[in-house]
């Protein structure tokens, strides 16, 4: 199946080179090459049958391995036999548990001093979808707040102007630590309540949802800001990245339409964020408001904020610690010069970068199954593709040999949309209001209970299901939410075991 996939995209190079302009044309592809790729990628119309390499979604990398609860921790297929001994080095580093300083183990502290978890599978336990807190006692360790204030003053302002994402809860920083290092106060606790929201569909099913309210207790500090912006977040599924950070920055931005000049009611925008890797302005593509251009960036970020380790990136040894922490900024740090600058010094991040630019996408499940081509074709019809974009080529440029120029399957445009009032946090982050967030990658979902033991979905794990997950769609998913509520029951099933097979 490799060699057919390969044999069906991949073309001789030819002189002459399609020049990049403002209308999206992709340069990295000869005139033919660009021809082949809008003719695979266009949307289908026949649903009698599956497409070509439908059930291949990370294209040759794609983990043909037995399904369990470990399908989210393989690697791409495809890539070389010394790239998977990176990979695993990569992987010890990602379940790797930090401790705090001085320390034995001087490879391994710097913990903190405030954090939210020891180490990144904590959070992403098996590679897969963070859940909310169970209410007997779990905590919320792949769950958490973000924290920031909108913009006071000209100072606040510039920092925005000049790339800052959000301005930080001047007492607590960036994010809500619930753990500390011995000695240091925890910041304080998330508390998460729940009303049942009735919906009721067009034959008269009644589904309830839950809506939930946010607030925190038991601060260390003293009280937060009196203009505090609370925003929960899950840890999402970690498969797939490496080829979603080769989807070519013109056929994302090709679906941009800020001005919904084509009054479709759908509207996708870019967030452009400022890249610490490049130090300029680029396509966010990872985090729920797409608030990261690279996955290098998104980790160095997740070691700083969630676990206080720094990394070349972001240097910032005491995490998130904040001036009004005093006695978590005076803390002993794991920084050692003969180790390098900071506490995860290269080729740390590297290694975890790759790791996570390289962990396969499992293979489709019943793709000729009658039910799941209906409710494929139902997906379609209620418009869902607007924003969950089928199909992509990636770059012929990845710099990654498994990367290139592979056909995947991931469901995403990769822009932000806004949501409507429901799931609006009403906190911007970077180009992102408090209404949008980024159009999540579909790939895997219906492995999400095999994988992480739960259905909780969104931002918050607030959906108890997929149905759920579609009835809280509003704002420019509101058409296509409104017409999956008024399908009849068996075609609703339908949508929920295409869903489920991908």
């Amino acid at each position: 199946m490799h060699k057919r996939l390969t044999v069906f995209l991949v073309i001789t190079l030819i002189a002459g080179l399609a020049v990049a302009s403002d209308g999206g044309t992709r340069s990295d592809l000869t005139p033919k090459d660009l021809k082949r790729v809008q003719a695979v990628t266009a949307p289908t119309g026949d649903f009698s049958s599956p497409e070509n390499f439908e059930q291949l979604p990370g294209g040759a990398g794609t983990v043909k391995k037995r399904v369990n609860q470990d399908i989210f921790s393989f690697s791409s297929a495809n890539i070389s036999f010394e790239q998977e001994a990176e990979f695993k080095l990569g992987n010890a580093l990602f379940r790797k548990l930090w401790v705090s300083a001085p320390a034995s183990t001087e490879a391994s502290d710097g913990l903190g001093p405030l954090f939210n978890a020891r180490g990144c599978q904590n959070c992403h336990l098996k590679d897969g979808r963070g859940h909310t807190p169970s209410g007997n006692g779990d905590d919320a360790v792949s769950m958490f707040l973000r924290l920031s204030i909108p913009p006071r003053n000209a100072a606040d302002r510039a920092a925005l102007a000049r790339g800052d994402k959000v301005i930080d809860e001047p007492t607590y920083g960036g994010q809500l630590q619930d753990f500390a290092i011995q000695g240091i106060k925890p910041e304080g606790k998330m508390v998460v309540s729940y009303t049942d929201d009735p919906v009721t569909l067009g034959d008269g099913t009644v589904v309830t949802l839950r809506r939930p309210s946010y607030s925190v207790s038991d601060l260390a500090y003293g009280p937060m800001a009196d203009d505090v912006l609370l925003s929960p977040r899950i840890a999402p599924p970690m498969i797939g990245l490496g080829l979603l950070e080769q989807v070519p920055r013109e056929d994302i931005l090709a679906k941009a339409d800020p001005e919904d000049r084509d009054g479709d009611g759908i509207s996708g925008r870019p967030n452009m964020v400022l890249d610490p890797v490049s130090g300029q302005r680029e396509l966010g593509r990872f985090g729920w408001k797409a608030g990261a251009a690279s996955i290098r960036a998104q980790s160095a970020d997740a070691f700083a904020g969630d676990i206080g380790i720094s990394t070349p990136l972001v240097m910032k040894p005491h995490g998130d610690c904040t001036a009004a922490e005093a006695a978590c900024r005076a803390a002993p740090t794991g920084e050692q010069e003969r180790l390098g600058p900071s506490e995860a010094p290269d080729p740390v991040l590297d290694l975890v970068t790759f790791y996570s630019q390289n962990l396969g996408v499992p293979q489709r499940r019943n793709v000729s199954d009658p039910q799941v081509l209906r409710g494929k074709q139902a997906f379609y019809e209620a418009n869902c593709t607007s924003c969950h974009t089928p199909k992509y080529v990636t770059s012929r440029r990845a710099p990654i040999e498994a990367h290139k120029f592979q056909l995947i399957w991931p469901y995403t445009d990769l822009l932000l949309h806004d949501m409507g009032e429901g799931l609006a946090d009403n906190r911007p982050e970077g180009d992102a209001d408090g209404y949008e967030w980024k159009t999540p990658p579909l790939w895997g979902i219906g492995l999400t209970e095999t994988v992480s033991g739960h259905t909780e979905f969104l931002h918050d794990g607030r959906a108890r299901n997929l149905t759920e997950a579609i009835l809280w769609h509003g704002g420019e998913a509101q058409k296509s939410r409104d017409a999956f509520a008024n399908l009849p029951k068996s075609q609703r099933d339908d949508l929920i075991a295409f869903l489920e097979s991908l």
